[in-house]
């Protein structure tokens, strides 16, 4: 019973998350579900699942682990992430990087579709892009503090210059260029 019913979300399942890699310019991309069942019963039941993956047109599925690219790797798990996200009583979800890898259009795609998800759970997001950071409600300034001998690590919730800012620093290093602010107020939607 267990092994149908996981067997009937393969496909729809995949579809949602194809149409999600569809929106993070994959179009091309496929995934696919393979199921067979066991012999022996383990802790996973009798279900042997291998999630096979291939990101251009002509290229065969193969395990994930051996095909997708960094950036490639970082939409497939967020479309995954976001997928199962609403099929669980998750109230926070925390990605850490999940845009390594992509930049540009697919970045503030990535940034659009956490802001969509922040509709329904908590998303704490830490990243270097200034696309995907630009999408948040707020912000928090990490650093390291030494005190007595140890490192204590603080965070503090920033003002919105500070955010025009600390964008700014992403887009352009250290001490932004006024181009730079003017890019951080455009990308956080500041006049």
């Amino acid at each position: 019973k267990v092994s149908a019913k996981r067997k009937k979300t393969f496909k729809p399942l995949t579809k949602k998350i194809k149409q999600i890699l569809d929106s993070l310019a994959m179009n091309n991309s496929t995934l696919e579900v393979k199921h067979e069942l066991s012999e022996e019963l383990n802790s996973n039941g009798l279900d042997e699942i291998e999630i096979t993956f291939s990101a251009n047109m002509g290229s065969p599925s193969k395990s994930i682990k051996d095909v997708a690219s960094g950036g490639e790797l970082s939409r497939l798990m967020l479309a995954m992430k976001s997928t199962v996200a609403d099929q669980m009583d998750l109230p926070s979800l925390i990605f850490d990087e999940i845009d390594t890898g992509v930049s540009g259009e697919v970045a503030h795609k990535m940034g659009t579709l956490m802001k969509s998800l922040a509709k329904s759970h908590q998303v704490i997001v830490i990243t270097h892009s200034p696309q995907v950071a630009a999408s948040a409600d707020k912000h928090f300034h990490i650093y390291k503090e030494v005190k007595s001998k140890r490192t204590f690590t603080r965070m503090r919730l920033l003002n919105q210059e500070e955010r025009i800012t600390e964008i700014a620093k992403m887009l352009s290093g250290s001490n932004p260029t006024s181009s730079a602010i003017s890019n951080a107020k455009e990308l956080l939607e500041i006049d």
